[in-house]
């Protein structure tokens, strides 16, 4: 039995040896080139690139955007704020109005602190960085997904705006207005406006400004961060490094936000928090050549329906292997095309110019032309020609 079985095997096994689908060129029909040993040698360096860079290709994440309504509109929004304003303390107040019309002392409170408009030297070139930073991300970048959580640029924006250096001359001239508040996830309107505010009956709130001098107010400002949600590193904020500086006492700065819920599931963070868009505007208020309103600080934000959902994956495999295969395969496939057009092309014009191998002088002398030939075997001896006779 153990015979028959081993019979079975050896019988496969020679089946399997002769079915073999690539054709075999013998050895003795192979014949090695300087050539072709260069060209081997630089298909192999050349493939060992490419897979190298595919390799790396494939073990490099990219994101993956995902959108759904958001279904969580009973929760709670997030808003961060430091920004400076050039007014004292005293004079400014700032609140939250939403579509809810609740009190806004339910949302938090701000702190404020007295500071001074102008920065130092240090603090200046923060500024400049962060506002170069902006600047070339909406100039440059069409979609900046992948600055926003796969890079280490926001370590500009982890160190935050430094502390003072010096002891400024003089009382300070400035508001820093500073925190966190937490209100409804509907559309609201957060602002900065001269006076203290009051509650309203029934609802809302009113800031009383009459024993503001004309003077006092300058709503210039500056705006170190202002985010929704919980903080992300890499997140880019718009107006991080906002500064505008107002020309006349009495001016209006409108920002106008529109904010998307985003579901972060990235190897560097596991969060939800938002992103949102701002357009903004500005324009002095003058009663008398008809350009109303309130002067101050005004950002309207409101949320979309959407929610995004952003995930950190790898390419698949088997799409790896396929362009592995097709690397591998298409490098060979070519490179021995261009290796026989090369050997034809040589043949032709060393065959055509008389060159290398084909120099006359390597040619026998008795077979330098057919009359040699002729004279020297007789016609009837030469298999396959036929010498005409011709009257002498």
């Amino acid at each position: 039995m153990r015979r028959l079985n081993a019979l079975n095997q050896k019988q496969a096994l020679k089946v399997v040896k002769e079915l073999d689908a690539f054709p075999k060129v013998p050895d003795d029909y192979k014949k090695t080139t300087p050539t072709g040993g260069g060209v081997s040698i630089v298909v192999f360096i050349l493939i060992a690139i490419l897979v190298m860079s595919e390799v790396a290709y494939y073990a490099s994440t990219q994101l993956k955007f995902d959108y759904e309504v958001d279904t969580d509109a009973d929760g709670k929004l997030k808003i961060n704020i430091d920004m400076t304003v050039a007014m004292p303390c005293q004079l400014i107040g700032a609140d939250v109005v939403d579509m809810t019309g609740q009190d806004t002392n339910m949302f938090g409170r701000l702190t404020l602190d007295q500071t001074y408009f102008e920065l130092t030297p240090r603090q200046r070139q923060y500024q400049d960085v962060v506002q170069e930073i902006n600047a070339y991300l909406r100039e440059e970048y069409h979609a900046i997904q992948e600055l926003l959580w796969m890079s280490s640029i926001s370590a500009v924006y982890k160190q935050g705006m430094p502390e003072r250096d010096d002891n400024p001359v003089g009382q300070p001239d400035a508001c820093r207005v500073h925190g966190s508040l937490e209100v409804n996830k509907v559309a609201g309107n957060f602002h900065i406006t001269a006076g203290k505010s009051v509650p309203m009956i029934p609802r809302g709130h009113a800031h009383i400004s009459m024993m503001i001098k004309n003077s006092d107010y300058n709503f210039s400002h500056r705006i170190d961060h202002f985010s929704f949600g919980e903080a992300v590193n890499g997140v880019i904020n718009p107006l991080d490094g906002e500064e505008n500086v107002t020309p006349d006492n009495f001016h209006m700065y409108q920002y106008f936000m529109q904010i998307v819920p985003t579901e972060v599931r990235t190897y560097a963070a596991n969060v939800d928090t938002y992103q949102y868009a701002v357009s903004h505007r500005n324009r002095s208020i003058d009663h008398s050549s008809g350009s109303h309103g309130v002067p101050g600080i005004f950002v309207k934000y409101d949320l979309n329906s959407l929610k995004i959902r952003v995930r950190e994956v790898h390419r698949p495999f088997g799409q790896f292997l396929i362009r592995l295969v097709g690397i591998i395969g298409g490098i060979f496939s070519v490179s021995g095309i261009m290796h026989s057009l090369g050997g034809v092309i040589t043949d032709f014009v060393c065959c055509n110019f008389k060159l290398g191998q084909y120099k006359k002088e390597d040619i026998p002398s008795s077979m330098a032309n057919s009359s040699s030939i002729t004279d020297n075997f007789p016609s009837e001896q030469i298999p396959g020609v036929n010498l005409l006779a011709t009257d002498s």
